[in-house]
């Protein structure tokens, strides 16, 4: 028997998972045969409760029972809000959607909190024992990594090594959607185990091809200036200032394709009195697309991080430096952690860790600093903090009022020399990185400070990976 003909018999969409797994229980222990399938279908959706002990066909009762259940409007949990005065009403609307799914226990938002897809950038949502695929996030494992290298940082001044500069990050990477290498570059993360799922399996190829590539939207490469006003023991950094290399990228094209087949098989299992939340649909940890889309995620959490990897090692190295020290962390991801004596899992969708003793990059723009944070450990934000100033326009509005070349002269003047982006990521599209930090002072402590001097990022406008 089939869906199709599960459909005939009026069994709703979402139960057809589990008659069919009954089937297959009841297969394989040789008592299908002796059972008329079809009536005793019809038998559990008349009166399902009158079946709920039966060995194979159980589980599936109680699945007509919660799909059957009348619709109650759920209550959705309270969160706390940092930098509510900068925050627009619709990513608050989407952060109570999210608030009121069945196994939430706590969320948060950031100060840079904008609307997204699901649940806002900005959004800390800790769930039990599920996962949503839009609470992590279309660039999953989206990630900062700040260098420091062992050039004088005197250098970034220096008239005839600007063209080494430049050249270092226009080699060293590649921008926009699709963009990849024909030469594959060597990296231990394609030596892991690509076959966790069938898409991570059918996209190793693209994903190798894309390593060491940096995407679109508001992803960028850059060297600055970083600042430390006293010493950093774990980063072994006296103070003063050093010449840093900064990146901001993902998983690039397989994390999208890993976002977008996970969240289509949860929107199709959403029970019918769900229907609405859309891209907040989950994934039971218990079932097996929960558990794949878990392990596909954690890889895509490796590939990122070996992505910035291997940026920092090819620029660093057509620079002529070496690496001295460095910070990193993702901000689109999803971790088991134990909160208020619970396991949880903390969704932080533009969103960077900070719990007590946890160090991050938080950027600002590229005419604004970035910074080197340490996390405080604040149990109402879930130890997190915000992943950089937010947006405080779209795309199409930026474009609308902006015009490229008249910023990037503007920039010039300030000393930031910007070697290709585009009039919807110029300073003026986000927020106050300095009005941001003030707002979550009770989230993090500033280590060191990270001032933009050559810039790159994507130059054709294209939607953004993140």
């Amino acid at each position: 028997m089939n869906s199709r003909q599960l459909e005939k018999l009026g069994v709703p969409n979402e139960c057809f998972r589990a008659a069919l797994a009954a089937m297959q229980k009841a297969a394989a222990a040789n008592d299908l045969r002796q059972r008329d399938v079809r009536k005793l279908i019809q038998d559990i959706l008349a009166t399902p409760a009158e079946h709920l002990q039966d060995a194979y066909f159980g589980e599936f009762a109680q699945a007509v029972i919660e799909a059957d259940a009348p619709m109650t409007p759920l209550e959705p949990i309270a969160y706390r809000t940092w930098g509510d005065a900068g925050i627009d009403a619709a990513a608050h609307v989407q952060m109570r959607q999210a608030c009121a799914l069945p196994m939430a226990a706590g969320a948060a938002l950031m100060p840079d909190a904008h609307v997204g897809y699901g649940l806002p950038i900005g959004g800390v949502l800790a769930l039990r024992n599920a996962v949503v695929p839009y609470a992590v996030g279309v660039d999953i494992a989206c990630r900062m990594k700040l260098s420091v290298l062992d050039l004088p940082a005197a250098a970034l001044d220096e008239q005839r090594r600007q063209n080494e500069f430049d050249q270092a990050l226009e080699r060293g990477t590649r921008f926009g959607i699709g963009s990849a290498f024909e030469r594959r570059p060597s990296h231990a993360v394609m030596d892991q185990d690509w076959n966790v799922a069938k898409i991570t399996r059918e996209n190793k190829d693209k994903a190798w091809k894309q390593l060491g590539s940096s995407g679109s939207g508001n992803h960028f490469v850059e060297f600055g200036l970083l600042t430390l006003d006293q010493r950093d023991d774990e980063l072994n950094l006296d103070a003063g200032q050093y010449l840093a290399l900064l990146s901001h990228s993902g998983s690039r094209g397989v994390g999208a394709s890993v976002c977008s087949t996970y969240s289509a098989i949860a929107q199709s299992r959403l029970p019918s009195k769900h229907r609405d939340l859309g891209r907040l649909a989950w994934l039971s940890l218990d079932d097996e697309a929960g558990q794949e889309y878990w392990a596909a995620m954690n890889l895509m959490g490796d590939y990122a991080a070996a992505n910035h990897d291997v940026i920092h090692r090819t620029v660093s190295k057509l620079l002529g430096a070496k690496i001295v020290a460095g910070v990193e962390n993702h901000h689109n991801f999803a971790w088991q952690e134990i909160h208020n004596g619970e396991t949880l899992v903390v969704h932080r969708k533009g969103a960077t860790p900070a719990g007590a003793g946890v160090l991050g990059v938080i950027p600002g723009s590229m005419a604004d600093p970035a910074f080197i944070v340490r996390g405080k450990g604040e149990p109402t934000s879930f130890d997190s903090a915000s992943h950089g100033a937010g947006r405080r326009m779209s795309r199409t509005q930026a474009k609308a009022k902006y015009t490229w070349n008249a910023v990037k002269k503007d920039l010039a003047t300030r000393g930031v020399r910007v070697l290709s982006a585009g009039a919807d990521e110029v300073p003026g599209v986000y927020k106050n990185i300095a009005d941001v930090m003030r707002e979550q002072a009770d989230l993090v402590d500033v280590v060191a400070r990270f001032d933009p001097r050559v810039v790159k990022m994507c130059g054709d406008n294209s939607r953004a990976e993140d």
